[in-house]
């Protein structure tokens, strides 16, 4: 007769607890980043920069993934207060204390100024791609009001200002959006979304009205629907110029301008700007994204009248590269996460990592980012060429067709892979707890933005 274990009823103390899986550091314990980083960049710089990657790579996921958590907590989304006890119209947003920290560190790490500081010549751009690669899983969206700032969005207000602005401009804005202090940094928002139309921003309604020549003064008004980062120092926009003669506007996408605006006058007062009210998405949910009425905005142009959209489509496809990077950096930590909950869940007596048809799964998903993130860099490098004239001809039609290839392929497939991974953690992986569905709802919204 075999010996049979006496029947107890398991209490919620004594009964099996799952280990739950944990992030190693996520510079060290990513080889396929690191040997990208090895192939592509001479090798004294990737030995000044790689102590810093490893130390970052050790802070994504200490204080840094916290301040994305508390971001995400839905009792600290962002709320909308448009008047005071008087009455009076004050549209203030608030955002989480997290939020706040995030910004912090994105000017103490360098997360923009990196790239404009070029202290690695044409490798600054992946050294600053690869910095933001390991923050961006962590962040909680906070990478959209710097990738306005400095990286997408027509590679951000700083780019365009560098290459559009003027001294002044340069002096009192852009220095601001590459600072490193936290005191003086500013971010930017992006504006171009209106209510005929996303893509087509041929039906823009927004006019702008020249109110002082002599400072390139415009007055603008209009609304504006899908409006990220609401909470930024500036705005870059796009507006249907009137001319002062005739007091006509010029129809479809040749009549539009370019210009930046400070939100807010220098008593702190929004800078004609009233926010009707926040957007409910299906994911960012810490990020504050706003339907925005501008009444009077007093704006600068930037570069020449009916330019607007040649000055931004000359760099549009910087952005696609980071919604690009956005993916595949969701792809990989959630990839991490269900390797080592391979390592401690238990099936049939052994680890999920010594089950065939769980391998193979996490195999292919593996496959699936390594593609990825391929593409990325080598869009990234090109990039940093073209921004130091070290592109060639072939290099600069390269980035022209890779990019959008890129952001199509990636961003699908990514999005895909991301949700395989949360299946690979069986109804765990679907329990909001783990993170992998605020990487699966965030990441989804890269496939929109920028269009392919």
């Amino acid at each position: 007769m075999t010996s049979q274990k006496p029947y107890t009823i398991a209490s919620a103390s004594s009964g099996f607890m799952q280990d739950p899986p944990s992030l190693r550091n996520q510079y060290e314990d990513d080889i396929v980043l690191r040997n990208i980083l090895k192939k592509t960049m001479p090798k004294s710089i990737l030995d000044s920069i790689e102590p810093d990657l490893s130390r970052f790579g050790e802070r994504v996921i200490g204080d840094i993934l916290a301040m994305g958590d508390d971001v995400e907590d839905p009792n600290n989304y962002p709320r909308l207060k448009q008047y005071d006890a008087w009455c009076r119209r004050v549209d203030e947003i608030t955002t989480a204390k997290g939020w706040k920290e995030l910004n912090d560190v994105a000017a103490e790490e360098g997360l923009i100024a990196i790239a404009y500081e070029r202290k690695y010549n044409e490798y600054s751009r992946i050294y600053q791609f690869a910095k933001q690669y390991l923050y961006s899983p962590s962040a909680a969206m906070y990478s959209c009001p710097l990738s306005m700032t400095g990286m997408i969005y027509k590679n951000g207000a700083a780019r365009v200002i560098e290459l559009l602005g003027t001294q002044e401009m340069k002096e009192t804005i852009y220095s601001r959006l590459i600072s490193r202090d936290p005191k003086l940094f500013w971010t930017s928002g992006q504006w171009m979304t209106e209510r005929p139309g996303g893509s087509d921003v041929s039906r823009s309604e927004t006019v702008a009205e020249l109110v002082d020549p002599s400072t390139n003064t415009w007055s603008v008004s209009g609304f504006k629907w899908f409006s990220s980062a609401t909470t930024a120092d500036i705005a870059m926009l796009l507006a249907r110029t009137v001319d002062p003669k005739q007091g006509t506007v010029q129809p479809g996408s040749k009549g539009l301008s370019l210009f930046v605006a400070k939100m807010r006058n220098p008593d702190g007062s929004l800078n004609g700007v009233h926010v009707h009210r926040l957007k409910n998405k299906f994911g960012t949910k810490g990020l504050p994204t706003a339907e925005l009425e501008l009444v009077g905005m007093k704006a600068t142009m930037m570069g020449n009248p009916g330019r607007g959209v040649p000055n931004i489509a000359s760099i549009l496809n910087i952005s696609r590269i980071y919604a690009s990077l956005g993916v595949v950096s969701y792809l990989r930590r959630s990839l991490a996460i269900a390797k080592d909950f391979s390592l401690k869940r238990q099936v049939f007596n052994q680890t999920l990592d010594k089950v065939p048809l769980h391998v193979t799964t996490l195999a292919g998903l593996e496959l699936t980012f390594r593609a990825c993130i391929q593409i990325v860099f080598c869009c990234i490098e090109l990039l940093g060429r073209a921004e130091c004239q070290k592109a060639t001809k072939e290099d600069l039609l390269l980035l022209r067709l890779l990019t959008p290839i890129s952001k199509c392929y990636v961003c699908k497939i990514g999005v895909q892979a991301i949700s395989e991974a949360m299946e690979a953690l069986g109804g765990q992986g679907y329990m909001d707890d783990t993170g992998l569905g605020r990487l699966l709802r965030d990441g989804q919204v890269n496939m929109i933005w920028e269009g392919d």
